[in-house]
């Protein structure tokens, strides 16, 4: 069952551009406590319109001294992510700078769909996306759903991801098949004002998507890697046996 379907998941009830992300705490406690919310990881809270950015990590432990001496915590350990981005057999979506995304993150299941912002730039100095995200309790089963209402299964993306927080926003820890990477998401004085503790410049700022790198990482080593997994890449961070998910394609 899906999380946020109904009137919940309509954005003209709820006077435009928003993000659900549901269950969570404080929806269950509006409801009465009708659902039955487990400890949630960052992943499942956002604000209407996500603003991040990228930058490389040369060195994830010389990064993990300078998070905490900034104030963060760690929120989520290390975890293996894996992602599918479904599409039309004609790319529409692509198309319209969207993605329609099912990721199996830290025990749980979120179906993610990212589009351009109404109003403003999609990136300026930073990368700007309406994002509405929903927890389910099975993401195989909504991938069949994907692919019989003619959806395809465009691209798969994985990661070794940690999260960190200062209670104002989140950087996340990315160890991907074509490097390491952290987000930095939140208000955008918030993003420059950590950037600059954590010593990375706005020259350094990244509002490429990961399939973007991906397409760029290809071009520079003449890869046919058709997906950003460690399998495909050749890279040594295998994921365990158990932690690998594959979804129907």
């Amino acid at each position: 069952m899906v999380a946020g379907c109904g009137s919940a998941a309509r954005p003209d009830l709820w006077g435009g551009a928003f993000a659900i992300r549901v269950p969570t705490p404080t929806v269950a406690a509006a409801w009465g406590g009708a659902l039955d919310a487990p400890a949630a990881v960052y992943s499942v809270f956002a604000m209407p319109v996500e603003t991040e950015i990228k930058f490389r990590v040369e060195n994830l432990a010389v990064l993990a001294e300078r998070l905490a001496a900034a104030g963060f915590s760690l929120q989520t350990p290390r975890a293996f992510e894996s992602n599918v981005l479904y599409d039309t057999p004609e790319r529409t979506m692509r198309a319209r700078t969207e993605i329609l995304r099912i990721r199996s993150y830290a025990g749980r299941w979120t179906v993610t769909h990212k589009r351009l912002p109404d109003v403003g730039p999609g990136e300026d100095t930073h990368k700007h996306r309406v994002e509405t995200e929903t927890e389910v309790a099975d993401g195989a089963a909504m991938a069949e759903v994907f692919l019989s209402l003619g959806l395809v299964a465009a691209f798969r993306y994985e990661k070794w991801r940690s999260e960190w927080t200062d209670g104002q926003g989140h950087c996340v820890v990315d160890e991907t098949p074509i490097g390491n990477y952290a987000e930095l998401e939140g208000a955008p004085a918030w993003i420059d004002r950590v950037a600059a503790r954590l010593g990375v410049d706005p020259a350094q700022y990244i509002t490429l998507s990961y399939g973007r790198l991906f397409d760029l990482w290809r071009q520079e080593h003449g890869s046919a890697a058709e997906d950003l997994t460690f399998a495909a890449t050749g890279e040594a961070l295998e994921p365990a046996d158990d932690a690998a998910v594959q979804l129907p394609r």
